[in-house]
């Protein structure tokens, strides 16, 4: 079975090496982006130690009940931690329980796996009761711990796993990929392997979902009617966004790719642009905006972004976001239509 991690070939490579040598370690701390496989990478490894027709060592097969219930994170001996939302925080009692599940002998696979999945939001009574377990973890456990970052995390959690710090993979791969794997127009390919920075996961999430990417061209739209708004406009938008703190992210993540792109236009780089599809206004707002504009633009998105994780009151957050935001003679919209 091919673990069809694009662009992190390594990754696999290295796992592989240490199912077939018998050398796996009791704990793996997968960091990177979000979308960018770590989750993925996780199931496969899973798969392959608990695998029980495996094709070759390291080499799930896929297909036998095992690796079926492990794909659809439903195997008895996987036990899966995470928030309950994203940006939201794993408690103690999560931990805990975990503990107790360990302390089992595994119900009918070789190794019984937990998967932590965005790791980074678990709170310090959290991270903490984990340590006992990464120091002296049970026999035939194996802890996969998922994260934005190894810094993201406690130095005393990382250091007591085994990190793998996964990396986009160039735009052309994951083009390919879309492609050939999943069957995706050049035209859209070549779209979402800008749109999700060599992100594959992200990519295919963007592909398999279409109404992903009406939205994002919606929140882009709304920017663009920002830029001339009123202030009572601006209020009265924040107070409709903030309702819903994840889409709320999901708008921040959007206008900070747009504001790049600016600043990429802006600064005549040769970097490729993120949104392809709107050219038209990217190259519009770099000629109404300096780069220092630019510049101070994707600076107070991400102040606004690390205020919502530090659960700060959202519409404060995006009213400050949306005051300075620069005020432009309205325009057309540039978007493409749907």
């Amino acid at each position: 079975m091919d673990w069809k991690l694009v662009g992190q070939e390594w990754a696999v490579y290295y796992l592989k090496e240490h199912v077939t040598r018998n050398s796996f370690r009791h704990a793996y701390l997968f960091a990177g982006p979000q979308g960018i496989g770590r989750c993925t990478l996780a199931l496969r490894f899973a798969q392959a130690l608990n695998c029980s027709e495996p094709q070759a060592p390291g080499e799930p097969c896929g297909t036998c009940r095992t690796c079926v219930q492990i794909e659809r994170m439903q195997h008895p001996d996987l036990t899966i931690i995470q928030a309950d939302r994203i940006g939201g925080n794993i408690k103690v009692d999560q931990v805990r329980d975990l503990q107790r599940s360990l302390s089992l002998a595994p119900y009918q696979a070789p190794y019984r796996i937990a998967l932590l999945l965005r790791f980074e939001e678990a709170n310090p009574n959290a991270a903490n009761a984990l340590l006992k377990t990464l120091e002296e973890p049970p026999p035939k456990v194996v802890l996969l711990l998922t994260a934005e970052s190894a810094e993201s995390l406690p130095p005393t959690i990382v250091s007591r796993c085994e990190v793998l710090r996964l990396r986009p993979a160039a735009l052309e791969i994951v083009e390919k990929a879309l492609m050939d794997e999943w069957n995706a127009p050049p035209e859209t390919a070549r779209l979402l392997s800008h749109l999700s920075g060599g992100r594959i996961g992200y990519a295919i999430q963007l592909y398999r979902d279409p109404e992903r990417l009406e939205q994002r061209r919606q929140w882009l739209e709304d920017h663009h009617r920002l830029l001339s708004a009123s202030r009572v406009e601006r209020f009265a938008y924040a107070e409709a966004l903030s309702k819903d703190r994840n889409i709320l992210r999901q708008v921040i993540e959007s206008w900070q790719s747009l504001w790049r792109d600016v600043l990429l236009r802006s600064s005549a780089t040769s970097t490729p642009i993120s949104n392809l599809d709107c050219r038209a206004e990217i190259e519009d707002l770099s000629s109404l905006v300096d780069i220092e504009t630019s510049y101070r633009m994707l600076v107070d998105l991400q102040r606004t972004q690390g205020l919502l994780d530090g659960n700060v009151n959202s519409r404060l957050a995006v009213e400050v976001f949306l005051l300075n935001l620069p005020r432009l003679p309205a325009t057309p919209i540039l978007l493409p239509t749907a």
